[in-house]
């Protein structure tokens, strides 16, 4: 990666993983120790509004690949890989559960861009367009267990209830988890966390 962003080459990277894996902690820290010269874009920031999700009916399973704006994610990317100018796009703030506009400012100094998200490797409904951008994809994987534990923490963290928060781990994120396995196939390496 670092050759490539040294011979000027922006390398744009993804880090993909069903939900509660440790996608945002391996993308911190992987930024973290490539220095200055990288970036983070999570896909979170692409969710669609609330209010929206509300309209299409698709609130209570918010996190499905079809509650994401993934045609602005694309162009996004898209943006990313044409390396001529300064790129916005946005964070997600999870104590609202909405996305925050141009929140993220990606540079041209930014020489490496590391992609996080659950749908990096689906291959249906638009998001096959995300993956032909990104020069490699790691799929993270965590042991199933401790992964809904780790899900049902960050839940409750953000305000639900114990309840609740287990019925949402289990429930719809359990659903858009099984769709996320299912790419990781297609993934260049896939990392065992724990």
């Amino acid at each position: 990666m670092r050759e490539r962003a040294s011979d000027g080459q922006r390398v744009v990277v993804g880090i993909a993983g069903e939900p509660g894996a440790g996608k945002s902690t391996l993308a911190a820290e992987l930024a973290a120790i490539l220095g200055s010269e990288s970036v983070v874009l999570p896909m979170d920031g692409f969710h669609l509004p609330q209010r929206r999700l509300v309209e299409l009916g698709r609130r209570d399973r918010m996190g499905a690949p079809d509650t994401f704006d993934v045609a602005a994610f694309v162009r996004v990317l898209g943006a990313i890989r044409d390396d001529s100018d300064e790129v916005a796009a946005p964070s997600f703030d999870r104590d609202i559960e909405e996305p925050v506009p141009a929140a993220i400012r990606i540079t041209p100094a930014h020489r490496i861009v590391v992609v996080e998200g659950n749908y990096l490797l689906h291959d249906r409904d638009g998001w096959e367009q995300a993956r032909a951008l990104l020069d490699l994809v790691a799929f993270v994987r965590l042991d199933p267990r401790i992964r809904l534990e780790r899900l049902i923490a960050r839940h409750v963290a953000h305000g639900k209830t114990p309840d609740a928060a287990r019925a949402w781990a289990t429930g719809p994120d359990e659903t858009n988890a099984a769709l996320i396995r299912a790419g990781a196939d297609r993934a260049d390496l896939v990392l065992a966390v724990d």
